[in-house]
């Protein structure tokens, strides 16, 4: 079944398309405080699509991530009662969020750091960060260089390997596709046992 081939090839004409860094900055935001999907779907492509402006897309990925990280603080520190926690619950993320708050209060400004430059929700620690009223400077500042080195690296990665790793993808990425697919059912099945 080739629904990841379909969806590689919308994304790469997504990310030609003249208005798609304006696309890449709204969803760097929107990532930080309520989007599940992370940015490096749209940063890739574009990074591929148009290697020259690699460098200059990871900036635009990184400036708005962190400005939406500021929001998602905000409504942490602000906004948790009234807006926030009916969210939280009714999304089911009571679990996440309490693990964010033990993991500040063991790690602290390194859990920033973590979220920022790997896979793990960004947007859950934002707000955690606003909850637990971190100092605001220090947040800001870690974020903008975990972001930062992930989304530079990444589109380094693409601009480094070009047309050649274009094509490439081509051929793989609906092998890629349905293996990432396995292994996010056997880590939630391993996970519930």
């Amino acid at each position: 079944m080739k629904i990841f081939s379909a969806m590689y090839e919308w994304t790469m004409k997504a990310a030609r398309h003249k208005y798609s860094s304006y696309y890449l900055s709204f969803m760097s935001f929107a990532e930080s405080v309520f989007f599940p999907i992370p940015v490096d779907v749209m940063l890739a492509p574009m990074a591929l699509a148009r290697p020259k402006s690699a460098w200059y897309y990871a900036f635009l990925a990184t400036v708005f991530s962190v400005i939406g990280g500021v929001v998602g603080y905000y409504l942490g520190y602000a906004l948790f009662d009234s807006v926030v926690l009916p969210i939280v619950e009714s999304v089911g993320y009571q679990d996440k969020l309490k693990t964010a708050e033990s993991w500040f209060s063991e790690y602290g400004i390194w859990v920033i750091f973590i979220a920022s430059f790997t896979p793990v929700p960004y947007k859950v620690f934002t707000i955690t960060a606003g909850v637990m009223s971190m100092a605001f400077l220090p947040f800001v500042l870690v974020s903008f260089i975990g972001r930062g080195l992930r989304f530079f690296l990444v589109a380094g990665l693409m601009r480094w390997g070009g047309e050649a790793m274009e094509e490439k993808l081509k051929i793989y990425v609906d092998r890629i596709g349905w293996s990432v697919v396995a292994i996010i059912i056997i880590a939630v099945i391993v996970l519930k046992m």
